[in-house]
């Protein structure tokens, strides 16, 4: 897990983490860093899942009946529309109570 192992390295104390149970994320190779903890959503529960909502408002805004010709479309859309994305309106679709209580806890 390079990708877990370079954020154990950057933080001090325990990491904490949210997943859904993509195949990817319950691989039995996966070896999670001593420091990270994992929270594991219920299978079928995309409510929980913030950034299937974000994905949604995005889809929405961005890609609404587009169909492109290549992956390089698809690449520029995201880059020029990731910005219009106003730092409020994504903590409005994300910061559910829930998650405030994590962070809340773990400091």
């Amino acid at each position: 897990m390079p990708f877990g192992n370079n954020l154990s390295r950057r933080f001090k104390r325990l990491a904490q983490g949210v997943v859904d149970v993509a195949s990817s994320h319950v691989a039995k190779e996966m070896v999670v860093p001593n420091k990270i903890r994992l929270h594991r959503l219920p299978p079928y529960s995309p409510q929980l899942n913030q950034q299937e909502h974000l994905w949604d408002e995005f889809r929405g805004k961005e890609f609404p009946n587009r169909v492109f010709s290549d992956i390089a479309g698809v690449v520029r859309t995201l880059q020029t529309g990731m910005p219009r994305l106003a730092s409020d309106r994504v903590r409005s679709i994300c910061a559910r109570p829930w998650i405030a209580s994590l962070i809340l806890n773990a400091n």
